[in-house]
């Protein structure tokens, strides 16, 4: 039996605890000059694009609530969410979690590191605890900055939802703000993605490449004509399906499906990141990543991860084709016109009639017969009908169908000239757009949802 006497004089060394090495690995962040003018930018740069682009006489309607950024401030912040989940939210998370591990390898600080806080797991707590404040700092910039740009120079009116019913400011803010709020889920599985990166691939380049590769990937997915269990096992649909919050109910079954995907996939890829970081081995100053154990750890379990979640989607709901059938084109299209129609009918100063007076009904087919009535394209043609309180006559119109993979569709025009065949309408106050000229609208992919 033995006994061990400390020596006088030697200090009692204690491990730093998280908060204090959360502080310090928070502002090594902000020390950052890129990550100073990432922020500066993304609490600056939107409201001004949002406010240039509103004052324009040519807006970006292609983009999904782009056409009405000159009738609402509210549209600005949706049109930089869009563009967000395409391209700004990757690259951020890249800059951020995708170089927070891979730096101290560059720099060669990890034994100075180690020796200061004696705790691998703590080190790694506050670091990825700090990137992910940097994250949520610099999405909330941008939401921020892109409304405050959108209601100081258009207001705060109503904004015409999905489905051609009118929101109210009050809604129209709340729900802005919940897709804000939704995307945040797929932030957070690119950012845990950045992170196994950086620790998987050390001063690799491929680290801090691994989550703009990754968004890229699920963007040509989402363009494929892939069965929608498959569109939404991916961790990105939440960066669409918040279109959904816009429609009358919410369309919330993909929302919900892809936010619980995305945070699934966040925590798996931070806890593969966590077992990589405790392995490996911190003395040997030119690693540069172990690739066997990052394809093992880090890579195969995604994989499974991905397979396993379509499975269960496909399981619990019938969603192995592409979800864009004729009768819901037909039903969406036709809801969208019985709104839309009632603000034109508002604009001429005409009498007021309801949705259950026009009894709106469409029919859509594809390709002029020639192919089945389903799946995305551009060859949809639909003739809507509806009736006027009094009139005996039906009224008709033709429609261009542009649908997307992902159900989003745009609507033109083609006739009669008095209803959808002009960009404008002559009201007795002057000239104003025509709602029923070109629209937006959404079609449900998934069978069976959750409505609100």
């Amino acid at each position: 039996m033995t006994a061990t006497v400390a020596e006088p004089g030697v200090a009692d060394v204690r491990r730093v605890s998280v908060p204090r090495g959360y502080r310090f690995e928070l502002v090594k962040l902000v020390s950052q000059w890129r990550i100073r003018l990432l922020v500066l930018a993304c609490w600056i740069a939107p409201a001004l694009f949002v406010a240039g682009v509103s004052q324009q006489s040519t807006l970006p309607s292609d983009t999904l609530f782009g056409r009405w950024m000159h009738a609402t401030g509210w549209a600005g912040p949706l049109v930089m969410l869009g563009f967000a989940g395409t391209w700004a939210l990757p690259l951020l998370t890249s800059i951020v979690a995708g170089d927070v591990f891979a730096s101290e390898d560059r720099l060669g600080t990890w034994r100075h590191l180690l020796v200061a806080v004696r705790s691998p797991r703590r080190i790694f707590v506050a670091k990825a605890l700090a990137s992910l404040t940097v994250i949520l700092l610099l999405v909330a910039g941008l939401a921020c900055s892109s409304a405050t740009g959108g209601l100081v120079s258009v207001g705060d009116q109503p904004l015409v939802g999905l489905d051609g019913h009118l929101l109210t400011p009050g809604d129209a803010a709340g729900r802005v703000l919940l897709a804000w709020v939704c995307a945040l889920a797929p932030t957070l599985a690119l950012a845990a993605i950045g992170l196994l990166g950086s620790v998987a691939l050390g001063r690799s380049p491929m680290g801090l490449l691994l989550p703009p590769l990754v968004a890229l990937t699920m963007q040509i997915a989402q363009m494929l004509p892939l069965p929608v269990a498959v569109r939404l096992a991916l961790p990105g649909y939440a960066f669409i399906s918040w279109n959904g919050l816009f429609t009358s109910p919410a369309q919330l079954g993909p929302l919900l499906i892809g936010i619980a995907v995305s945070l699934v996939w966040a925590v798996l890829a931070t806890a593969l990141a966590y077992l990589l970081f405790l392995r490996r081995d911190f003395t040997n100053l030119a690693y540069d990543g172990s690739g066997r154990r990052a394809v093992t750890v880090g890579l195969l379990p995604l994989v499974g991860l991905f397979a396993a979640t379509v499975a269960v989607v496909g399981v619990a709901t019938p969603s192995m084709d592409s979800g864009i059938e004729q009768d819901k084109v037909q039903r969406s299209l036709a809801t969208a016109f019985a709104h839309l129609y009632r603000m034109q009918t508002r604009q001429l100063h005409r009498p007021a009639v309801t949705e259950a007076q026009l009894r709106v009904t469409a029919a859509c087919n594809k390709g002029d017969s020639q192919v089945a009535p389903e799946g995305a394209g551009n060859d949809w043609r639909c003739v809507v009908t509806w009736h006027l309180p009094g009139v005996a006559a039906a009224g008709t119109a033709v429609y261009q169908l542009d649908i997307g993979s992902d159900g989003r569709y745009v609507a033109d025009g083609d006739g009669p000239k008095e209803v959808n065949g002009y960009f404008l309408v002559r009201t007795p106050i002057g000239d104003a757009p025509n709602p029923l000229w070109q629209f937006d609208g959404n079609v449900e992919l998934l069978d069976s949802t959750l409505k609100g």
